[in-house]
């Protein structure tokens, strides 16, 4: 008979062995300008938003980076054209339509979000005048005035926009075309726990998403914190203390301090969120209400490629995303202009 000790030693050996390594792998570190937002479509293309390269890039297996949309020069044109002659201002975020045909543009500094449709590769404007405002609630998105996009989330058939500079979050029905408020009173401030969302402050939503339950999560770079949003209409800080600081892993995430994060994303029921001055990708779980690290030394850097995603050094990252197909997580470290891959997380 085997005995039980050396049995357990063997099995702690062969998990040891087969145990997820969690390697970081460079996608793509050349022809990109500060990398953004990253979403993938069924084959494994990458779309990435870059604020300074003022367009959308595609990234294919290979690594290589080809133009999508824009001419890299700033400004507001072409649409009804080809996206790769049109000119965008700072794009901070997209997403793919679960049709796999239309991508969703954050044009931020052109206060409007555009449409590429990825087959004839012809660019319209969906909402936003052009010019910076408030208006239009119950109206036309197309007629309506925003005040910095800077991200998107889609759940059915709601497009929900982050209005930043008007301190709102606001839903464009894609098949109506009206645009409404659903967060957000327009004033500068922490919102109180439990309270309407839409009698409420916010700070500076920069970041958004939405779970399969319909919860809308709010990511405030200079509030240092997550807010949800409950299918009721009801908000709450779920992450952060609201003074900048990294500490809390492995803790709860509401006494964790974050700082200036500027990008969230789901993975699965957990939310990932890029804290970006703290140089790390962290988990949120709404299960257990802990926030774990999962990319990231802490400090500024380009070392780690190739090893454990804890000991790879991010710059500033600007974006997650978790290919649910294949489990990778991609992550958009814009200062450091390159998208790298964790391979299990």
């Amino acid at each position: 008979m085997r005995h039980p000790i050396l049995a357990a030693a063997a099995l702690c050996l062969v998990a040891a062995q087969t145990a997820p390594t969690h390697k970081v792998s460079l996608v793509a570190g050349e022809g990109l300008r500060e990398p953004f937002a990253i979403d993938v479509d069924k084959q494994g293309t990458l779309y990435v938003a870059e604020m300074g390269g003022m367009g959308v890039s595609l990234i294919d297996k290979s690594g290589t980076v080809t133009r999508l949309a824009g001419t890299g020069e700033a400004g507001l044109s072409g649409d009804g054209g080809p996206a790769a002659s049109a000119r965008f201002n700072s794009p901070h975020h997209l997403l793919l339509a679960p049709d796999g045909q239309h991508l969703y543009v954050a044009d931020t500094q052109n206060f409007s979000v555009r449409t590429i449709d990825l087959k004839t590769q012809i660019v319209t404007r969906l909402a936003g005048t052009g010019e910076k405002g408030f208006s239009g609630d119950g109206g036309p998105a197309i007629k309506a005035q925003f005040g910095g996009i800077y991200a998107l989330a889609l759940r059915g058939r709601l497009l929900y926009v982050c209005d930043l500079d008007n301190r709102r979050i606001r839903t464009i029905n894609l098949d109506t075309g009206i645009v409404t408020t659903v967060a957000g009173n327009g004033q500068k401030g922490s919102p109180r726990d439990g309270e309407p969302a839409l009698s409420e402050p916010l700070i500076d939503p920069r970041a958004i998403a939405v779970d399969a339950k319909g919860s809308l999560y709010i990511c405030e770079r200079n509030g240092h914190a997550l807010r949800v949003v409950d299918p009721n209409g009801r908000i709450r800080t779920v992450a952060g203390t609201g003074e900048a600081g990294y500490s809390g892993d492995d803790g709860p995430a509401a006494k964790a301090a974050l700082n200036g994060p500027k990008s969230i994303a789901m993975d699965g029921e957990d939310v990932l969120i890029a804290d970006t001055e703290n140089h790390v990708i962290r988990r949120y779980s709404p299960k257990t209400g802990l926030i774990t690290r999962v990319a990231g030394t802490g400090t500024k850097g380009t070392d780690g490629i190739g090893g454990p995603a804890a000991s790879c050094q991010l710059n500033r990252p600007h974006g997650a995303h978790r290919n649910p197909a294949t489990g990778l997580l991609y992550i958009a470290d814009s200062e450091n202009h390159r998208v790298l891959s964790v391979d299990s997380h």
